[in-house]
This record gives structure tokens, sequence and C-alpha cells, in this order.
């Protein structure tokens, strides 16, 4: 069955992580509360965001269920004395500071744009699926990269609930480009979220190294992808030898 969509992975596959520093954004976090009255030494805010981080890391690993920063702030300000909720306007502003360095730091990966135009000019549906805990993240980045005009549909783990490699993120995209999944690939540098993911639903799989995932963890796994491909610029001419 011939290729008619090729669904990416968004951060280490189009997009790459330049001089970022997390405890700056914390830092910029912990400041943004204390402005609004969050009476707190900066030691003990670190040490319980941190312990809220690790609880829910634990549950999105193992159950892939999402859970979205504000929803561990807000627990790590509670541990403190505060009384707060996810959908406070106080908490989830200070998400929003902490990721605006983020989103700065990102940055096309080589032939990123290239690569999406030629495809949409061959008429190939595009489709994103990233795993992250605030969405606004993921679009404000494909904005600032000016990727988002390419896809014909973009899934956050955040939106959708789960997180690759759960069948459910997969399915929901295929549904959304109404498109099968032999009649898909899917590119990806992770080898579990992204390469063996995509091949327990069915599509043909296209692993390229990253700054996070090289070559050797590729073959390493316990999946492997039908291609292996040293540059997005080559996608292109190779779409037409997967079956």
């Amino acid at each position: 069955m011939a290729i008619e969509a090729v669904i990416f992975d968004f951060i280490g596959t189009l997009a790459t992580v330049e001089r970022y520093a997390y405890e700056t954004s914390v830092k910029k976090m912990y400041e943004s509360l204390r402005d609004v009255g969050f009476n707190m030494e900066y030691e003990h805010f670190t040490q319980a965001y941190e312990r809220a981080h690790q609880k829910y890391r634990t549950i999105r690993y193992e159950e892939l269920v999402e859970v979205t920063n504000t929803v561990w702030l807000s627990e790590a300000l509670n541990s403190l004395g505060f009384a707060t909720n996810p959908d406070e306007e106080n908490v989830k502003e200070a998400i929003n500071i902490f990721f605006k360095d983020y989103i700065q730091s990102l940055r096309r990966r080589n032939c990123a744009t290239r690569t999406l135009k030629t495809l949409l000019e061959r008429g190939y549906a595009l489709g994103l699926i990233s795993n992250f805990t605030y969405a606004p993240v993921i679009y404000a980045g494909l904005q600032k990269l000016n990727l988002n005009q390419y896809f014909n549909a973009i899934l956050v783990s955040e939106d959708v609930g789960w997180r690759k490699p759960h069948p459910r993120i997969f399915k929901e995209a295929l549904k959304r480009l109404d498109k099968k999944a032999k009649q898909t690939v899917f590119l990806g540098d992770s080898p579990v979220e992204d390469i063996q993911g995509a091949k327990d639903v069915g599509m043909r799989t296209v692993f390229i190294p990253s700054q996070f995932f090289t070559v050797e963890d590729i073959q390493k796994a316990s999946q492997r992808p039908d291609v292996v491909l040293n540059e997005l610029c080559k996608l292109p001419e190779i779409l037409s030898s997967i079956y």
C-alpha cells in the first residue's frame, strides 16, 4: 500500500533545543510567584516542586497518561501551605513564565522547512504528534519556527490525554488525517515513544538521530525502524521505497 501520509515528532526531530537552562526557568517561575504574594523560600519551593514533578513523571511514563505542569505546580504550592488549584491564573502565568525561555531556545532542524514544503507539494497529508506537558509551548514553538502552516493535524499529549507510545494518540492522529496505518510513515527520534509506538499500531517508521537519541540507541532497541535516516533532506526521496 502506497504511503499517503507522514506524521512527525517535533522536539528533536524537527526542532533542536539550544542553550536552555532549566534552573533559570525554575528561578523565574519562583520569582513570578513571589511577586504575586506566595511568600516562601526558594529552597523549599524547589524541593516541593521536584517532589511533585517526580510523582507525576512516574505516572506519565508508567501509565502513559499526560499530566500538565499546572497540576504539579499547584500541588507543590499546596504542600507549602497555600490553597491553589491548577486552573488559577497565578499558577498558569507562572508556568507560562517557566516555559518562555524554552520556547525561545527552539531552532529549526536543518532541512525542516524544505522537507515539509516538498512533502506537502507532493500531496502527502502531514501530521505532528508531540509528547509535551503544556500544549501552548508546542503551538508557540511551531509558530515561532514558522512550521505550523504545513500540518493537517497537530496533536499534543496534554490535549489528547495520552502520551506516546500509547496507541490512542497515534490512532487519533490517523483518524484526523483520515488515513490507515499502512498508508502512513512516522518519523521520530525516540526508539520507544516514536518507533515502537508507531510500529505497534501498524505504521511504517523512520528513525532520525538527534541531540537526545543516537543511532546506537535505536540499534539497542527492541523495535527496529523501516529506515534510519541521517538527514531530514533525504526523507522525500526515500518515501516511495517504503511499502
